[in-house]
Formats: C-alpha cells, structure tokens, sequence
C-alpha cells in the first residue's frame, strides 16, 4: 500500500495569519522519513508554491492556481509527460491567463459592477490587502491559469458575476479574500484524478489517497481522494459548506489540525 497527502496550504498546511508551517513539522518529519509524497493543491501560483516547496524541502508533484496545471519534477515518473518546461514536465488543463483577464475586462465594461482583479493591482497593493510582503505579492501575480478577483459589496452583484462567468466558460469560485476566476473545464479534483492516475501507472501499487483541507474550494480536491479531511477554521469552526459522507473532521485550527490527523492516521502503521 501506497500513501500520498495531498494538501491545501492558506489556513491548511500554512497558519492563516501568519503563514507559518511550524505546528506540523512532527507529522512532515514523519511523512517525510515514510517516504510518503506530499502533493501541494491550491489557488496560489507556481511562483508562490516553490518558495514553500523549498522551505519543506518538497520533492513531488504540485497542482497550482485551482487545478490550472499538474507541474511535475522531471524524472519523477518513469513516462514523459507532456511538455517540459526547465525542471518540469506540465500538464496544462486551466485556460490561459490572458483570456481570463480579456474576460473580466469586458464583462466589467458590460455590468457596471466595479471588479478588480490582481491584473488590476500592484505588489504593493496586493500585498497591503493580503499582508504578503512584496517579494511574495509579485509571485502571487505571476499567474498563468487563474485571476483572483473582489467585487463591489452585495451578495446580488456576486450571484449576477458568477452567473455571467459560467455563461463564458469560466469557473467562478466564491471565497475568502478574493474569488476565484479559472477555466470551468477544470478544478483542482480533476487534477488530482489525473495525478492520482500517473502515482497508480507509476508504483503498480494499491494507492490510498488523503487529502487535507479547509474551505469548500477544496471540495472538488477532498471529493477525489480515498480519505478527505477538513481542519478547522482560523474561527475554531469547521466550513459547514464542505460535505462528505467520509469526512474527517480534524481537531484543531490549521496546521495544528494537518499535524494532529496526520500523526493519528499513521501511528499505527
């Protein structure tokens, strides 16, 4: 049997706040000495995720931008896979950026709504709304598959926005900060089945799957996996929009949580 973790980082494997991976290093020296692969899965960009990869020390695949890519180390899987780009072999699936951004520019221009997205912001911007420091707000507008975006206020203009997005072929998904704009033909749960497909080719092996996340943007991901886990919330509350018949609930707020479930899964194995 074959394990691997896929993982949301913002308020999952990273502290809300603060970023900070620190309350789940027992559980990533762990998976680490197992040899178990930790997949990262998430909305921020490929530029972001290799920062964290390199604190982790993170050697496996990714999945950045909601499922825009699947970006593999090349030499990983014995197969080539689709088009290699420096160290990677990448899977594209998202649409590209630019008619993302060609899209918010005209539905803006038609609805009257006022919508900002990162096209629209500097890193200084960016990084005052979010709490980044630059350097890390210029990875975070380094996108290729997907555009953060918020809206002026009222529940209204978000449901009319959504509803025009769909009707162009993009994916609108609700979330904390910024929404999220990327192809509707992908997400990150059919991302992780085409990875979960190339560990299976790869190992020949029965594979047991756990993902871990905290949002309801991490639904599609927590649906394609053997064993879904949700963490708690900055708030202490679990995100009640997330419903699975096998769903674990695990007790504590972000990484805090990942360390403890992670610690329970394997202590017996």
């Amino acid at each position: 049997m074959k394990y691997i973790i896929i993982t949301d980082l913002d308020g999952t494997l990273l502290d809300h706040t603060t970023y900070s991976f620190e309350k789940a290093k027992e559980a990533l020296a762990l998976v680490r000495a197992r040899n178990i692969p930790v997949v990262i899965c998430t909305s921020k960009t490929q530029a972001e995720i290799e920062v964290y990869r390199e604190k982790l020390d993170n050697k496996d695949p990714f999945i950045p931008e909601n499922g825009g890519a699947i970006i593999i180390p090349d030499g990983y899987f014995k197969s080539v896979i689709d088009k290699k780009n420096g160290n990677y072999r990448i899977v594209r699936l998202g649409t590209p950026y630019k008619e993302i951004v060609a899209a918010l520019h005209k539905i803006r221009e038609s609805c009257g709504i006022a919508i900002t997205g990162f096209s629209d912001l500097t890193p200084g911007k960016i990084s005052a709304i979010t709490g980044i420091d630059i350097s890390s707000a210029i990875r975070a507008k380094q996108r290729l598959y997907s555009e953060p975006i918020f809206i002026e206020s009222g529940h209204e203009n978000i449901n009319k926005i959504k509803k025009i997005f769909n009707a162009l072929g993009f994916n609108f998904m609700e979330g904390g900060r910024f929404h999220h704009i990327f192809s509707l033909n992908t997400d990150k749960g059919k991302a992780v089945r085409m990875l979960i497909n190339m560990y299976c080719d790869h190992y020949h092996d029965q594979i047991r799957t756990i993902g871990i996340g905290d949002s309801h943007i991490d639904l599609p991901m927590l649906a394609a996996v053997d064993v879904p886990v949700i963490v708690r919330k900055k708030t202490g509350d679990y995100d009640k929009r997330i419903q699975l018949p096998n769903l674990v609930y695990a007790d504590g707020i972000g990484p805090a949580g990942w360390n403890r479930e992670i610690l329970r899964i394997f202590e017996d194995l």
